[in-house]
């Protein structure tokens, strides 16, 4: 029996900021952020959207395609965050509620750093193969934010990814094998007193290509894949480079020939997404899969894929998948493209108005200013509580 990813989905905010525009506030040229970091746009949220309501909206046409029977097998939610509104309460409960599910399911929200994402899939896979008739539904949902001027604000963006796991999948079956990496290591972190993350760039960058190399020889050692058995390669996506150089990194390391032309077919569909929203933490590795499933010019039936994902602080995974003959029926790749080009621009004027705003703490009611066009919203945070509505974008939206 195969297990896997058998339905996905990506939301982002509604609006973005062209990194030409940000490049002459910070004194660079446009190519500094362009080509060095691979990157053309970020997505900006509105002060009435976050990680809950970005991951309702991802969730929302898987959740709307099933059956009231397939809903009612959905028993699990999990949600991947490392933008948690509540040192409690799961945003996934949120979530569930905005999606109508059924009450009798679990929801847990799982922390670590940009890895998360990736332990919740493998929860999942674990409790379909227990259990081959439930689903599970895993949402990976993150809003990137640094400090306005700092060298990590044009790494910004924000985005959410909804898969459906589920016994034999339609999109990509999970094999087995993982190669696993962690180390105790400060190359970036976010303090509960703080709305923004800590970055030592530098450290961050080798934490990352040492994690990698762990996980590889982990993998190895544990019976996966040769390099050349691998078709295509998904990696954690801070910025697209950033992808470039851990694929010329694990190329070396694999002493696999290194042809330029090879390599860049190998990685350059993933990249496509995530250069128009930016970073999403949880969610941009899937967000890359969904990137090379929606643009490879051809078929991926049979072709397997190798995912690196990595969590500052850090933990690393690498794994593989098997895309699933007849894939192409079930994506999302024309919604998914609408939802990129129907954002609306923000010059910086208007892109540092819309990030002031900071979540009130005095227990009063707050309402928050209608921005968004999305299905759902953050409507008011009132007695400590944040209140959700969803909109009449919700009863139109489209698969």
């Amino acid at each position: 029996m195969q297990l896997g990813i058998d339905d996905l989905a990506f939301a982002t905010a509604g609006r973005y900021l062209d990194l030409a525009n940000l490049a002459p506030v910070h004194g660079v040229e446009p190519a500094k952020y362009t080509v060095g970091l691979g990157q053309d746009r970020m997505s900006v949220c509105a002060p009435d959207e976050d990680v809950v309501t970005l991951a309702a909206a991802a969730a929302l046409p898987l959740v709307e395609d099933l059956s009231d029977d397939e809903r009612a097998a959905i028993r699990t939610v999990l949600l991947a965050t490392e933008s948690g509104i509540d040192q409690s309460k799961s945003a996934g409960v949120y979530v569930h509620h905005l999606l109508g599910l059924n009450p009798a399911a679990r929801v847990v929200e799982l922390k670590q750093a940009c890895y998360s994402g990736t332990s919740a899939l493998q929860m999942a896979l674990a409790l379909v193969a227990r259990n081959p008739e439930q689903k599970v539904l895993v949402i990976c949902s993150d809003v990137a934010r640094y400090d306005v001027g700092s060298s990590g604000e044009p790494t910004q963006g924000c985005g959410a990814v909804a898969m459906l796991v589920t016994a034999n999948p339609r999109l990509v079956a999970i094999e087995p094998v993982s190669g696993l990496h962690t180390t105790d290591v400060m190359d970036f972190w976010r303090p509960n007193y703080r709305t923004t993350a800590v970055v030592d760039g530098r450290l961050s960058l080798r934490a990352y290509t040492d994690s990698l190399a762990g996980a590889w020889q982990d993998f190895r050692a544990q019976g996966g894949a040769e390099f050349g058995e691998i078709d295509a390669f998904v990696y954690h996506q801070p910025f697209t480079k950033m992808a470039v150089k851990a694929h010329a990194h694990l190329t070396r390391l694999a002493g696999a020939p290194r042809d330029a032309e090879v390599m860049d077919a190998q990685i350059a569909d993933t990249l496509r997404y995530n250069r128009e929203i930016g970073n999403s933490y949880t969610a941009s590795m899937y967000i890359g899969l969904a990137s090379l499933l929606d643009h490879a010019a051809d078929d991926l039936g049979g072709s397997r894929i190798g995912f690196f994902s990595y969590g500052s602080g850090a933990v690393g995974e690498l794994f593989t998948g098997v895309v699933q003959p007849g894939y192409r029926a079930h994506l999302r790749a024309a919604a998914h493209r609408r939802l990129l080009d129907e954002r609306d621009e923000v010059s910086h004027a208007e892109y540092l108005r819309i990030v002031a705003p900071v979540n009130p703490v005095d227990g009063g009611d707050h309402d928050v200013e209608r921005l968004t066009r999305g299905p759902f919203r953050l409507a008011a945070i009132t007695g400590h509580q944040r209140m959700y509505e969803r909109t009449e974008t919700a009863a139109t939206a489209v698969a």
